[in-house]
């Protein structure tokens, strides 16, 4: 008899495993990290059938298994699905402010359940896949796509896709297939970024094994870590032991590294980078072996952290939240990776585009903002005092260009994440999580337009994929003048990609901003400017009055108070003068620039 149960299960197995192989897709996304999570839902949503392969057991990425539940930048940039997920987030906990515990952020959640929040997003997709728990053995281009050999469950498959996207935490698919990168820091000469060392290095930026606490009301000491060393911790935060501070300026009291990152029910997230568990490997060449040494040896100095914490600090009845990982020792599924290889793209990001926008033309190709300053970790690599000092070097906020997402040589790929084209110093902000949701939205509308459109990915058109993150109620450009819900938010979005009305970037305390000036009159020299920027059919106006409907009706034709009531203008008048926001209502509607000329990678006009 178990002879017969242990034969029917093998035929059951073998039957599971031909229904499994030589499975089909439009898409199919490595990696269900923040940006491979959003990129196969929004391939589905767009009608691609679309898979997920997932390492792991959890959707998410940073923001669930590594366990950095709080969020960083775009704040007042909600839209697209980092908008659906604070809408989950928000009606899980039941309120915006529920989710302000710690002051490390205005939003915070417990790990577990943003990875049920992103497994119910995907569950509610008919055209999207997960594979859990599985392994990419081996990926060959061939005419039709992409065959890739698949590990699993359920053992070996091989499934076929048609567009690839590397969602991995660090970018291991696209060097795979031998997309050129680079790893560190570029040298000043070679980016032209003034704050850039003076000449490259190797240097990435330290990871975290984070990790979540709660207070078990009793002491939790956990046995003293292998090779322990207090020194390591003991400036974390201002105590009886601390002499030598790295950073004098942010020694602060055990109370607020405590707060720092409290979640909501009490727990608290333990992401310290004030010789706390921030720790140093550049784990990115090396083989699955020797990564997995690394980790064990990140999560010991983590160990080590949360003993300093029970014994030197004297907060003994903290320890390892026992319901948020699904893991043995409840540490996060992965750590947190802050930089990764950076793919050679169509486009490569630097921070003179974020400076200075409109001295060149990547804006028009934006399909994502960001907001956070350049923020690096290095203190616990050794010799970290001869690095730039770039903690919180302010930037204006920025539109993210398409082209970062595209390498160069390697058709039917996209590359997501962390992994995208920018410089080391980018990375320091487009690294932060509602960035790279961002890039994984659009890299998954990208892949499903190729597919619908049976090109490659590097031809579907910019403005193609910007129309459908308008669709999304997505950004492209950071104009905080009105939300993504206002019924003028495209207008506004549309004409400011065209330049032909700029927005203006400034840095106000700890912000970083761009304004449309929605609600300022325009003058009619620099609004006729803009147009003969678009196009050299509209002449320059040299005078300095604010424009009135009288100018525009002059260049776009008659508008009546129907037409101008019909786009949800007030007031409306000939001669008064017209608002920046009123301008590009107009002008969007008669003119319809967006539309007019497409643009290239590199934003230039396609006349």
């Amino acid at each position: 008899m178990k002879r017969l149960i242990n034969y029917a299960v093998t035929l059951l197995v073998a039957a599971l495993l031909t229904a499994c192989s030589g499975e089909k897709y439009d898409v199919v996304v490595i990696g269900g990290g923040v940006s491979g999570t959003t990129a196969g839902i929004r391939a589905a949503r767009l009608g691609a059938q679309t898979l997920i392969v997932e390492q792991g057991p959890w959707l998410g990425g940073m923001l669930t298994s590594a366990g950095v539940s709080a969020t960083d930048g775009n704040y007042r940039l909600r839209g697209g699905m980092w908008g659906e997920l604070r809408d989950s987030l928000e009606a899980h906990y039941g309120s915006a402010e529920a989710l302000k515990t710690g002051w490390v952020s205005n939003l915070l959640f417990e790990p577990s359940v943003g990875a049920r929040i992103f497994r119910a997003m995907a569950d509610n997709e008919e055209l999207l896949t997960i594979k859990f728990e599985t392994e990419v053995t081996s990926i060959e281009r061939t005419e039709e796509g992409w065959r890739i050999r698949l590990q699993g469950p359920l053992g070996s498959q091989t499934i076929t896709g048609k567009v690839l996207i590397d969602g991995t935490e660090l970018g291991d698919v696209a060097a795979s297939l031998g997309v050129k990168y680079d790893i560190g820091m570029e040298s000043r000469s070679m980016t032209g970024e003034d704050i850039a060392p003076e000449e490259a290095n190797g240097i990435i930026q330290d990871l975290t094994m984070v990790m979540i606490l709660k207070d078990y009301g009793e002491d939790r000491t956990i046995e003293r870590p292998a090779e322990y060393d207090s020194t390591l911790f003991a400036c974390a935060c201002d105590n009886a032991i601390c002499q030598t501070p790295k950073e004098a300026n942010r020694l602060w009291s055990k109370q607020m590294m405590m707060s720092y990152g409290r979640l909501p029910n009490g727990k608290i997230m333990i992401n310290w980078p004030i010789e706390g568990n921030d720790y140093y490997v550049n784990m990115i060449e090396m083989t699955a072996e020797e990564r997995a040494e690394a980790v064990e040896k990140a999560k010991n100095h983590t160990l080590s952290f949360l003993y300093f914490i029970q014994h030197e600090l004297g907060l003994n009845t903290l320890d390892l939240a026992d319901d948020e990982f699904p893991t043995e020792d409840l540490m996060p599924i992965i750590p947190y990776h802050r930089e990764s290889r950076r793919t050679h793209g169509e486009v490569r990001f630097q921070l003179n585009h974020i400076t200075a926008p409109y001295d060149y033309t990547l804006y028009r190709t934006a399909i994502g903002v960001g907001d956070y300053p350049v923020d690096q970790h290095h203190t616990r690599y050794t010799g970290w005092e001869a690095l730039p000092n770039l903690y919180f070097h302010s930037v204006p906020s920025y539109g993210v260009p398409m082209g970062v997402l595209l390498p160069k040589e390697v058709d039917g790929l996209i590359v997501a994440e962390k992994s995208i084209s920018v410089s080391n110093l980018v990375n320091g902000s487009t690294r932060l999580q509602p960035v790279v949701m961002q890039l994984g939205e659009a890299a998954g509308i990208m892949a499903a337009l190729a597919v619908k459109q049976g090109i490659e990915p590097r031809e579907v058109a910019v403005r193609d994929v910007q129309h459908e993150v308008l669709n999304g109620g997505g950004y492209l450009l950071p104009f905080l003048d009105l939300p993504a819900t206002d019924p003028h938010f495209k207008a506004l979005q549309r004409v400011g990609v065209t330049g032909i009305i700029e927005g203006e970037g400034m840095t106000v305390g700890w912000e970083n901003q761009t304004w449309f000036r929605a609600k300022e009159p325009i003058s009619l020299a620099t609004l006729s400017e803009g147009l003969h920027r678009f196009d050299a059919k509209f002449a320059p106006i040299a005078e300095e009055r604010n424009t009135t409907l009288s100018d525009l009706e002059g260049w776009f034709g008659e508008v009546n108070d129907a037409m101008w009531n019909a786009w949800g203008l007030e007031n409306y008048s000939t001669t008064r003068a017209l608002t920046r926001e009123e301008c590009a209502v107009v002008i969007d509607a008669l003119l319809r620039p967006f539309y007019t000329y497409s643009v290239t990678l590199q934003g230039e006009f396609v006349r």
